[in-house]
């Protein structure tokens, strides 16, 4: 008979091992990600923010101070600092400008969670509060927001220029700002001014001169010069034809070769393309058209040479190689269609500009058409730089300007800059702490410290004691001046609406609501698990 077998360390039924530690190590982890991408751009936060150099794998350098173009091309490998960079990106599509705050506020809320998950609060508790607080944020910005009027272009100015304060090019912002402005309000539908789309707004940058010579055109530009040495480069009362079919010899489907053996054969071959050619460009004449813009072919040549020849005798001006992408551009801008084939080209399928010239920019030469009948709601920007980096960080600081007044068309009320909002929040924040009882209180408590980064990093970047800064600043905003924020140029606290530094209120609601949202979602992760492929 066999001897019993004693069962050693059997648990009783119904209960399972459970690892504590491993939820909070993970989590610790993930928040010290997190951490470290938000404090490694807190620097470049506000006015007085240091620029950051980046060195692409490919050799390529660039300077800014951009939050979301720093974290997009920052090799960041652990996937909870993955998910700050996607705010980012989140800010930048939602808003446009905020990008840094929106990081260093989620990285300041992080701190915030990892002392209340040391008292032993629990994740959960501390997710749901956090969203009560958002709530509660948004509600006191928009209180402390005034409304606006869209014909209101001095205001709409002001914001513009706030944006771009914060930036290299923060010296040309009294150029840059109007021509924002004027090219949002030229795009915008009576109407329909939820859906302003940028796309409709071109900035070409152009090398050579300085950011003083960006400039505002409205109407089209090509960044090619026209094609032809004696064709004519200026046409009043032009006839615009956009073609899509090429100008050359037609190419068989197949890939193959034709041997000529004799000059009777060749000469019979010129001869035909010759004709064909000409067919195409008597049409173009017979019709009335004066300016030609020809898509981009990747099968052949879009205008041969004899083409070409025929076209300068004619008299039109060609623009060849026009982007596949940017043909819904022109055809919005001009109001026409595209003509597919020969058949198509007829005169009520061309559209008419006052002008089209070729001017020269630097070292570049541009088409620039001006003046056209129906013009669609577009507008194109030449961006001007003495060096490839400037001219970089001019045109992401235009973008960011244009996104600002977008924000003030799409939501027509503004708040006042200068860590003045975060404070508000905070003070406000703090007193809701006194009336609730349980987990929220010690959660909006930890929220409203957490929205103090802001004032903070401003003064301390702006090289001010920050916590003398911000603790005048919470007690100006105690007695109810609730304008008061932090004046970098001073480097004292003033009020802030006379200094004019006022922002989109939309972009503030966006920057809370979006770094909540993804602080919950760390919050949430209690592991992490790698898959199979």
């Amino acid at each position: 008979m066999a001897p019993k077998v004693k069962s050693v360390g059997i648990k009783p039924k119904g209960q399972v091992f459970k690892d504590k530690s491993k939820p909070t190590d993970v989590r610790l982890s993930n928040i010290q990600a997190a951490k470290a991408v938000s404090d490694s751009i807190r620097t470049s936060l506000g006015p007085r923010g240091m620029d950051k150099m980046i060195q692409a794998a490919n050799g390529e350098v660039s300077i800014t101070n951009d939050g979301a173009t720093i974290l997009k091309q920052m090799n960041v490998l652990h996937p909870a600092a993955k998910m700050l960079v996607e705010l980012s990106r989140a800010q930048d599509v939602e808003a446009g400008d905020g990008t840094t705050s929106v990081v260093v506020i989620a990285g300041a809320l992080l701190e915030a969670c990892e002392k209340l998950l040391q008292k032993g609060l629990h994740p959960t508790a501390i997710s749901d509060s956090f969203q009560r607080c958002s709530n509660k944020a948004v509600e006191i910005l928009t209180q402390m927001s005034t409304p606006i009027e869209l014909n209101d272009r001095e205001t709409l100015i002001k914001s513009a220029s706030t944006s771009l304060n914060s930036k290299v090019v923060s010296q040309q912002s009294s150029l840059l700002a109007p021509i924002a402005v004027d090219a949002v309000l030229k795009v915008t539908e009576p109407g329909k001014e939820n859906s302003v789309d940028l796309k409709n707004i071109k900035v070409i940058q152009s090398l050579g001169g300085t950011v003083e010579d960006t400039q505002l055109v409205d109407g089209l530009v090509f960044t090619s010069r026209s094609a032809g040495t004696n064709a004519p480069k200026r046409i009043e009362k032009a006839k615009i034809g956009l073609i899509q079919f090429c100008i050359s010899a037609p190419k068989t489907d197949m890939d193959h070769n034709v041997i000529v053996s004799d000059y009777a054969a060749m000469d019979r071959v010129l001869k035909e393309e010759r004709s064909y050619i000409l067919n195409i460009v008597k049409q173009i004449k017979k019709v009335g058209c004066n300016v030609l813009l020809v898509q981009k072919s990747i099968l052949r040549d879009a205008v041969s040479d004899l083409a070409q020849h025929f076209l300068d005798k004619i008299k039109c001006l060609v623009v060849k190689d026009v982007e596949r992408e940017d043909i819904e551009f022109v055809c919005k801008t001009l109001h026409c269609r595209p003509i597919a084939s020969l058949d198509h080209f007829t005169a009520e399928n061309l559209s008419s500009a006052e002008l089209v010239e070729e001017v020269s920019s630097g070292t570049n030469k541009f088409v620039k058409i001006t003046g056209i009948q129906n013009q669609g709601r577009t507008v194109s920007i030449i961006c001007r730089g003495s060096n490839k980096l400037v001219l970089e960080e001019a045109a992401r600081s235009l973008h960011d300007a244009l996104c600002v007044v977008r924000c003030l068309v799409k939501r027509q009320a503004q708040i006042v800059g200068g860590g003045a909002p975060e404070i508000e929040m905070a003070l406000q924040l703090a007193a809701v702490a006194q009336t609730v009882d349980g987990v929220d209180a010690y959660c909006f408590r930890a929220y409203a410290d957490a929205l103090e980064v802001i004032p903070s990093t401003l003064a301390e970047n702006a090289g001010l004691n920050p916590i003398a800064t911000v603790t005048e600043l919470r007690n100006r905003h105690a007695q109810g001046e609730k304008t008061a924020g932090i004046n970098v140029r001073k480097g004292a606290i003033t009020d802030i609406l006379a200094e004019n530094v006022v922002q989109p209120l939309l972009v503030s609601i966006s920057a809370i609501t979006l770094a909540t949202e993804t602080i919950r979602s760390i919050l949430k992760i209690d592991d992490i698990v790698n898959t199979m492929s």
